[in-house]
């Protein structure tokens, strides 16, 4: 079974979330939050599975409550899932970047819903790498990498420079298959490499991967960079 905490401060949302996720079978909603600070508390309280989390609440927002969550090691096995409109690009990116494993709309159809929850308790990014770049390429800007605090930007040394060369891909969007193709390796070898990158840079997913790559200065938006 699934645990899941709802975190809206809109009432009706949560009571239609409830509602559709009773239906499933697998997931039980174990709490309910109507701000930040609430879902951290809560958090703590129940240790769920996946929190679905609103972005704009009161007291501690979306955003600041994500990071608590994802960088708390009691959390380490609570995932993070936004529920957001999707004219809210800006602050879906702050929320990925801020340990959240992917965003599903407010708008989306209740079986998209239960299929995210499914997705991100397995341990899956409910964003393609893919999408990942577009939404950095339309809101992270190349200097406002060079000015990020050094405490929030990627530091490569630690990975070597095979594994450099697999993140950079994984930050052009390239797949498994396709990083695998262009090495000559296995697709196996690729996800061991994967997993090494992960646990070095402490991300919990590729698309966290994905925005590493942007923030260490690795790939550049507005250029492909795939060029041998």
């Amino acid at each position: 079974m699934i645990s899941l905490l709802i975190v809206d401060d809109q009432p009706l949302i949560r009571t239609a979330v409830r509602g559709l996720l009773r239906v499933s079978g697998d997931i039980e909603v174990v709490a309910e939050g109507a701000d930040g600070v609430e879902a951290v508390n809560l958090a703590h309280e129940h240790r769920p599975n996946v929190v679905l989390m609103d972005i704009r609440m009161p007291h501690l927002g979306g955003i600041e409550a994500t990071e608590q969550i994802c960088a708390d090691p009691e959390l380490a096995a609570t995932r993070v899932l936004i529920l957001t409109t999707f004219e809210e690009d800006e602050y879906v990116l702050a929320a990925l970047r801020a340990g959240a494993s992917g965003f599903i709309g407010k708008a989306a159809e209740p079986d998209e819903i239960v299929r995210a929850v499914r997705a991100i308790s397995a341990g899956e990014s409910l964003l393609s790498p893919a999408a990942t770049r577009a939404l950095i390429e339309r809101h992270l800007r190349v200097d406002s990498i060079a000015t990020l605090p050094a405490t929030e930007t990627a530091d490569l040394r630690i990975l070597t420079l095979r594994e450099r060369e697999v993140l950079q891909l994984i930050g052009h969007g390239l797949s498994n298959q396709q990083i695998a193709d262009r090495f000559v390796i296995s697709p196996l070898t690729v996800k061991t490499h994967i997993n090494r990158i992960m646990s070095k840079l402490d991300a919990r997913d590729r698309a966290q991967l994905v925005i590493r790559a942007y923030e260490s200065g690795l790939v550049v938006p507005g250029s492909d960079g795939l060029h041998r």
